[in-house]
């Protein structure tokens, strides 16, 4: 019973409490406030949909974007590898090519220097001579009699006149300078074709090479390429020329080679001793910042210091001297007041070690050098080992031999052709280098005066075979059959041959104007000589013949 009553009475409590009518204004907001938290809940809903789409569309974007990045790289590294690929064929071509070439110029070449026979040469040769007509040995003596002998009568007296003047000038050119500050000019050298007895075509002009030293205490010490340093193919044929202390170590010392760091001194050179100012080396004549001799500081300095002393003694003479070419700081000109001129080189040079070699500063009226690779690099001249080994040979041939004839020939009709069709690559020097090869190869009696044609068609035939194969090579330098009576350094007999037609082989406009300058001439070879020829009867041309 009381059990049953507790229940009835929780029952009636609790029907009592959640009656609506007990709490009337808590419950009348109960609607309003459930629709507007749905409505709330729908925006942020909204809001959180254009959320996801736009973080949607921004994660694919970034996949767009990396898919893209991916592909360029993938791209990229293919292109690497694709050029990987093409320059290691390139450079394997290349070097297949290279070695196809070489093989093939040794083929054809076989031994450059072994010219002893080539008889058998120059019947395989003459391909230009095909068809053109070679004057006869009367034609040329007459020739070479009117022509060239009546023009070169005078060299003599112009290289004494010369020769007389130049130690004059060189002698005021020491009274000028400073004896404890400039260099030391030494005596002039005759070196060339007025001084080889070959020179045909005028103007006649005098080359004078001037050797010249430091002043004390200082020297020269001249490296070249054959000298065990490293120079690149196109520097070959140069060297440099440091300037030093005499009391130097020739060798030097480690501490030049490699360095010691910061805090390690050498005990033999301090570094005050290792360096010296900038302007004392300037004033030696240096490239800036640099202990090797500058080819041009030195023909500035040259110029200047020929000024000075041809204003000393110009009142001793009754003629005016003036610089004749702007390029060539040396070539000098005489102008008498009757209105002829005399022309000459006076080049500075320096004495390589105790040899007649000369490191020369430039070449006048030549292409030798044209290419220098800087300033710093002074061309090697064997200009007075060429004079004294013909005049060494001319001892041995016969009277009246025909090796000079046969290079004036040459000369004056090259010289003849370039004024028609303008210069090329051929010089005289290289004329004068086949003369030099086959004076050696060929013994003495080949060049008896009546020999003079077949002589003259040798050398033809030689610089043909030359012009073929692109290789003229330097007479001295790789020679081993130099005579030793000329006292030439070995270094240089033990060299590589110097190729003199090398710069032709990649320049072909160059080789192709050569070429062809070579084939005119020969042509017109029979036309440029008849033209300075005067009339030969037949019935004398017959005797000579005969005889």
């Amino acid at each position: 019973m009381p059990v049953g009553l507790f229940r009835v009475c929780l029952l009636v409590i609790t029907a009592l409490v959640n009656h609506p009518l007990f709490f009337p204004k808590e419950n009348g907001t109960i609607p309003e406030n459930t629709e507007e938290i749905i409505q709330k809940m729908k925006e942020r809903e909204e809001s959180l949909r254009l959320e996801q789409l736009r973080l949607e569309q921004e994660i694919a974007n970034q996949e767009a974007t990396q898919k893209a990045l991916e592909k360029a790289a993938v791209v990229v590294e293919e292109s690497k590898e694709e050029k990987v690929r093409w320059d290691m064929w390139t450079a394997l071509s290349m070097v297949i090519f290279l070695l196809i070439e070489l093989w093939r110029q040794d083929f054809q070449e076989g031994n450059w220097q072994d010219i002893g026979g080539e008889e058998d040469d120059m019947a395989v040769l003459g391909k230009a001579f095909k068809g053109v007509a070679f004057p006869d040995k009367a034609v040329l003596a007459s020739f070479y009699e009117k022509r060239i002998l009546g023009t070169t009568a005078d060299m003599a007296r112009m290289r004494e006149m010369v020769e007389g003047f130049a130690d004059d000038l060189l002698e005021a050119l020491r009274s000028v300078c400073n004896r404890d500050a400039d260099m030391e000019v030494e005596d002039c050298v005759g070196v060339g074709s007025m001084y080889e007895n070959w020179r045909v075509r005028k103007p006649f002009v005098c080359d004078l090479i001037v050797p010249f030293a430091p002043p004390e205490p200082y020297c020269f010490r001249c490296q070249t390429w054959c000298s065990g340093d490293s120079f690149p193919p196109d520097e070959q044929g140069y060297g440099t020329i440091k300037v030093c202390r005499a009391d130097e170590d020739v060798t030097g010392c480690i501490c030049d080679k490699t360095k010691l760091g910061e805090d390690m001194l050498c005990l033999l050179h301090s570094q005050v001793s290792s360096t010296r100012p900038s302007s004392e080396m300037e004033d030696l004549l240096c490239f800036k910042n640099t202990q090797y001799l500058d080819a041009d500081q030195v023909m500035k300095w040259f110029q200047i210091a020929v000024t000075k002393a041809w204003n000393r003694i110009s009142h001793k003479y009754e003629f005016d001297l003036s610089f004749s070419l702007l390029d060539s700081p040396g070539a000098l000109k005489i102008k008498f007041k009757s209105g002829k001129s005399i022309a000459f080189n006076l080049t500075p040079v320096v004495q390589y070690e105790n040899s007649d070699v000369y490191f020369i500063s430039h070449f006048p009226r030549s292409s030798l050098a044209a290419d220098i690779p800087s300033s710093t690099h002074w061309f090697l001249t064997f200009a007075v080992y060429e004079r004294r080994f013909i005049q060494l040979v001319s001892k041995t041939l016969p009277a009246n031999a025909c090796h000079v004839s046969c290079l004036q020939i040459l000369s004056f009709l090259h010289g003849k052709q370039c004024s028609l069709t303008g210069p090329s690559g051929l010089t005289n020097y290289h004329l004068k280098t086949v003369l030099l090869h086959l004076l050696l190869a060929r013994p003495s009696q080949d060049w008896a005066p009546e020999k003079l044609e077949a002589r003259l068609q040798d050398m033809l035939k030689f610089l043909e075979k030359c012009l073929h194969e692109k290789k003229l090579y330097h007479f001295f330098i790789g020679n081993g059959k130099v005579p030793a009576e000329l006292g030439f350094p070995i270094v240089f007999q033990r060299a590589e041959p110097l190729n003199l037609f090398r710069p032709f082989v990649l320049r072909r406009d160059i080789y192709r104007k050569m070429v062809d300058t070579f084939h005119e001439m020969l042509r017109n070879m029979s036309a440029l000589i008849n033209e300075y020829t005067v009339h030969i009867p037949l019935a004398h041309t017959n005797g000579i013949r005969k005889e």
